[in-house]
């Protein structure tokens, strides 16, 4: 290779990776995947990659200004006066050869074959130059295609990083207050026989999510508190639903059962029943300030999940399998849900709600939250979620029918979705929602240091430590909690009007 040739290449090279450096660093990948560096080789490959795929795209059509630093390139359209120009040009550096077949013509009295030539020279020239532009346009149209999947990728990938802890990030908000070490003192009494919940009120449990499938949700807690001679009701509202509709329905039972019992309401939702109940308090407080003696939310997505959202979120990969119509199938048609139940607990739509509704001050509230256990044990749990009659195994004897557990892995579910959130943003979750987003503005906080998941409020575990308290005497602990919370208030709100 001749020393011009070699510049030219050196020049080419410089220019694509030029090239290459300003589509990796102006635009493509502005601080991409910095939440999982495992990925920043693929995702520099994937740079490369499509810096290659537009150079070989735009390499004969498009022109690079000599002195732009920036790489930016200039498509250039081709004038007649500068097709003759260049046609001239690459007539005249191919003179010798023309020359020499000239000669050979002449000599056999053959007309000259440089007019020929150089006419049909002009005439491939004109035709180049207008396929030239159809490859700069093809290539121009071909860019936008690359970045929507490098931003697919990006959207992906980033996930729910910037969202999760949202709450403790505003400014506006009221700060929460420890209250771990008093819930373990109640627990404590509660499991040597000192109980202290009134009987003054009525408590209301709200299920969560997918609750009417779930024939054992909350019936030990109300058993419980039956037994110990408290009115307890379960909401019986239609979980798949949205928060806006389901918080109506939570209303209308807090005002039937305080004029039928005139006694006021102590609210503990679960899940997704936590903001359907915080819901209920913050749109239609007015009406329910003098009926309702407080709030606990336990394990609830306050500020939203993780799980809703990256499921839901579009423009990502996952829309080329259309998940959100599959996850549509499934609510709508198999559950007969709603699916805005489901985007009613993403990120987006909780800081729609809460710029518009919040919860008042002078309401108690409690928060509940715990972190699942992601050990190899956990990950082959079972819980019971029902219980099955078998009437062909009942004793003669006996008047009822035999029942067994209905067992599923939700267990191990929740402990391969924990883990999951763990690796992906570093955050810690009960399998569902994370610690940070489960804790209310202006709350008192219970952070367990137990291992505990999503579903154990709720469904009791096949291994459950016999010596650890069980859901009902949480649930019992959180209420105690959360009436000391309400008569503290109240005394601050009396100091405080005189």
């Amino acid at each position: 290779m001749d020393s011009s040739n070699q510049r030219a290449a050196e020049s080419s090279g410089a220019s694509f990776m030029a090239s290459g450096d300003a589509l990796r660093n102006d635009w493509l990948f502005p601080q991409l995947f910095t939440s999982v560096p495992s990925l920043n080789d693929a995702a520099s490959y994937l740079a490369e990659t499509t810096s290659l795929f537009t150079s070989c795209f735009s390499d004969f059509s498009v022109d690079r200004a000599p002195d732009d630093p920036g790489g930016r390139e200039m498509v250039t359209l081709v004038s007649g006066e500068t097709r003759g120009h260049l046609d001239s040009n690459y007539v005249s550096s191919r003179g010798s050869t023309l020359s020499h077949v000239e000669s050979s013509y002449a000599a056999q009295g053959a007309p000259s074959a440089h007019d020929e030539i150089a006419t049909g020279l002009i005439g491939d020239s004109s035709q180049n130059s207008s396929v030239l532009v159809n490859t700069a346009n093809s290539s121009q149209s071909s860019i936008p295609m690359f970045q929507g999947l490098i931003e697919r990728v990006r959207r992906t990938v980033r996930g729910s990083a910037d969202d999760i802890g949202w709450l403790q990030r505003a400014l506006d908000l009221p700060p929460v207050e420890d209250g771990n070490e008093r819930f373990v003192e109640i627990l404590d009494d509660i499991r040597h026989g000192l109980r202290r919940l009134p009987n003054t009120v009525v408590y209301l449990l709200v299920p969560g999510l997918f609750s009417n499938h779930s024939p054992l949700y909350f019936v030990g807690t109300k058993t419980r508190f039956s037994k110990m001679g408290l009115t307890c009701h379960i909401a019986k509202i239609h979980s798949e639903a949205s928060v806006e509709k389901n918080a109506k329905e939570i209303k209308d039972y807090i005002e039937e059962i305080y004029w039928g019992s005139r006694k006021r309401v102590l609210l503990l939702g679960h899940s997704k029943g936590g903001v359907d109940a915080a819901a209920a308090l913050s749109m239609y407080w007015p009406d329910l300030k003098d009926k309702v003696a407080g709030l606990a939310l336990a394990q609830s997505p306050y500020g939203g999940t993780p799980i809703a959202s990256d499921i839901l979120r579009e423009g990502q990969l996952g829309d080329y399998v259309n998940i959100r119509k599959l996850m549509e199938i499934l609510i709508c048609k198999v559950i007969k849900g709603d699916l805005q139940a489901l985007e009613d607990i993403t990120y987006d739509k909780r800081k729609e709600f809460l710029r518009k509704w919040h919860l008042p001050e002078e309401l108690p509230v409690v928060s509940f939250h715990t972190e699942a256990n992601t050990s190899p044990v956990a990950l082959a749990t079972l819980s019971q979620v029902a219980e099955a009659e078998l009437p062909m195994f009942a004793p003669l004897s006996a008047g009822q029918a035999a029942t067994v557990p209905v067992v599923l892995p939700s267990g191990a579910v929740m402990a391969a979705c924990a883990q999951l959130l763990q690796t992906r943003y570093g955050e810690k979750s009960d399998g569902l929602v994370t610690c940070r987003d489960a804790e209310v503005p202006g709350s008192i906080v219970v952070r367990p240091k137990r291992k505990l998941d999503h579903g154990w409020m709720v469904y009791s575990s096949l291994n459950d430590d016999q010596s650890e308290a069980d859901a009902s005497q949480v649930c019992e602990a959180l209420l105690t909690l959360l009436v000391e919370v309400g008569q503290k208030k109240r005394h601050q709100l009396a100091m405080k009007d005189e």
